[in-house]
């Protein structure tokens, strides 16, 4: 098959538009179960009648794995933003309503996300024993109400289409604590600007009654769990330096 150029590129895959659908090709590098966990994660939120992209098949193009799925016409938030940095709070508002909506599900077959941080704190290679010590046992001390949580919720992965917002990229997906799912898009959003950041906490924190402290608790966490990520564009000194500014 022959897919022409990808029209984006993600850490783990590409992302064709082909027949009016798009295809998503995942690295070689990557396990044989990439491709259908993903799927899976995202037709679970397809069921929950969150709007999100219909999976329509899970294969091997060219000797690599591949999800083919509907495709969403539209611009991301995160464009349509960049566009017009003056309608940040209004772009934010949009995205936390979504968030919110998600956070509102109670999951059932999903991967629990104290089992997912668990995993990333001990591949952390940047981290010593004595700080994935600390931090797994201060993982293993919340309690919470588990609700779905995206995983990667930002600007860019929703798709403003002709009548609602489309949620994608749902591989991150898990069961677990809101405040978590709160503090990931917040430190997303503090590596390239600490006043979206802020605004985003703010926005989703007033409509919430959440404390802005509940959701910092999560933050040497969450930190520690992105250092396995090994995404190029992050800052490892960045993630250190809040892991040490959030613990004893």
């Amino acid at each position: 098959m022959i897919l022409g150029n990808p029209i984006a590129r993600g850490n783990t895959a590409k992302v064709y538009l082909f027949d009016n659908k798009i295809v998503k090709v995942f690295n070689e590098y990557l396990p044989d179960t990439e491709s259908i966990n993903e799927a899976n994660k995202q037709k679970y939120a397809y069921s929950c009648g969150l709007p999100v992209p219909e999976i329509f098949d899970v294969t091997k193009i060219n000797g690599k794995q591949a999800i083919i799925m509907e495709y969403v016409k539209g611009e991301t938030l995160g464009d349509l933003f960049i566009k017009d940095k003056a309608r940040a709070e209004y772009y934010l508002t949009i995205s936390v309503d979504m968030q919110r909506k998600i956070h509102s599900i109670i999951p059932e077959e999903i991967e629990p996300m104290y089992d997912k941080l668990y995993r990333q704190i001990e591949r952390a290679k940047q981290l010593d024993s004595r700080q994935k010590n600390y931090l797994l046992h201060r993982l293993e001390s919340f309690t919470y109400k588990s609700r779905l949580c995206h995983g990667d919720f930002h600007l860019f992965n929703l798709i403003m289409s002709e009548n609602q917002v489309v949620v994608i990229d749902w591989v991150d997906s898990s069961a677990g604590d809101i405040r978590a799912d709160i503090y990931r898009t917040y430190l997303l959003y503090s590596q390239f600007s600490s006043e979206l950041a802020d605004i985003y906490l703010q926005i989703y924190c007033e409509k919430s009654g959440l404390l802005k402290s509940e959701v910092f608790q999560w933050a040497p966490i969450i930190a520690g769990a992105r250092l396995s990520e090994n995404v190029s564009s992050e800052d490892s000194d960045r993630l250190i330096e809040c892991i040490n500014r959030y613990s004893p």
